[in-house]
């Protein structure tokens, strides 16, 4: 299956060594070596790909139906033949502001480890190189890749909420900018920041619980000596998670924010429309009655009375412009 077999190798004492080409011999080998343990990467394999590995693995039908179904949650479950582990990588798509999760499943077992990995992120290459420069870290066995791969995905997550930080101040900055924006790409801009926020929520809060039974519960096939590890993974993971309600909190602000600006402007333009139509309605009011073709009008038989009213109307609207220059209005 050299399409969703991505790397297979045997690691003796922390060493890297070609597997056997058959993985029951392979599997035998290094059970029967001891300090040796087999890591199988897969990349979406279908039932039919998978169906021999998890034949010679014995993994749980259970399993093994979630490994090929993915959309799963994270989550940590413990069966009689080995533990399955589901974590949701996140990347950020900076020029698109998107964010998207793969899935990530990890079956560890007696002396091996089967990746699994969906989506096109997280890949555990550089994962892989670093663990075999560091051979004291190997020499662990499973424990230590399952520690490696957590701890490198959780790391992962702090560095996009940082990138989510930084586009927030940007949001921010538009939100309070002395100019005003175009308030639906605003809004609208919002509005997606936090759907995006939601998505890394779900690949990130539900990971809580299965990184504190690594950390402190007795889990099978996970030596007690690294729970001090998986301490520190559950610690990042508790600042990550802390980034992300912040950054909840901040887009909400920031939207309560921009609908009471919102408000405030059409309050200003409404003040405006209002004064101008009070200017406007003097002199209409003026001409009005003298439009009404009364028959004793003094005024309209001496020379003054049209200059008059010209004047008396163009004295109140500059009187009104003035009272509501001062009260900003205008």
């Amino acid at each position: 299956m050299p399409r969703v077999i991505v790397d297979c190798a045997m690691y003796r004492d922390g060493r890297r060594s070609e597997a056997p080409g058959d993985l029951s011999e392979a599997l035998a080998q290094a059970r029967s070596v001891g300090d040796a343990f087999l890591w199988i990467g897969m990349y979406e394999p279908t039932e039919q790909e998978f169906e021999h590995v998890s034949h010679e693995f014995g993994l749980h039908k259970l399993a093994v139906e979630d490994a090929l179904t993915a959309h799963q949650r994270p989550k940590l479950e413990v069966y009689d033949d080995s533990l399955f582990v589901v974590l949701k990588p996140v990347m950020y798509d900076d020029d698109a502001d998107t964010v998207t999760t793969g899935e990530l499943m990890l079956f560890i077992g007696d002396s091996f480890v089967v990746t699994v990995r969906h989506g096109e992120g997280a890949a555990l290459a550089a994962v892989r190189r670093r663990l075999e420069h560091e051979p004291e870290v190997l020499r662990h066995g499973p424990t230590a890749v399952l520690y490696a791969v957590s701890d490198a995905v959780v790391d992962h997550y702090i560095e996009v909420a940082a990138e989510l930080q930084a586009d927030l101040e940007e949001v921010e900055a538009e939100v309070f900018a002395p100019q005003a924006a175009d308030t639906k790409n605003t809004a609208a801009r919002i509005y997606g920041f936090k759907r995006q926020v939601l998505e890394f929520r779900r690949a990130t809060s539900p990971l809580l619980q299965p990184m504190d039974r690594l950390a402190f519960g007795n889990v099978p096939f996970v030596h007690d000596h690294a729970r001090p590890f998986f301490r520190d993974v559950a610690d990042h993971l508790t600042k990550a998670n802390e980034y992300i309600e912040g950054l909840d909190r901040l887009l909400s602000d920031a939207l309560a924010a921009h609908l009471a600006q919102m408000g405030v402007r059409q309050n200003d333009d409404m003040r405006k429309i209002s004064a101008w139509a009070a200017m406007a309605a003097v002199p209409t009011m003026v001409a009005g009655i003298y439009g009404m073709n009364f028959e004793h009008m003094p005024e309209l038989k001496e020379w003054w009375g049209y200059p008059a009213v010209l004047v008396v109307m163009a004295g109140l609207c500059l009187a009104l412009h003035r009272m509501f220059k001062r009260r900003g209005w205008l």
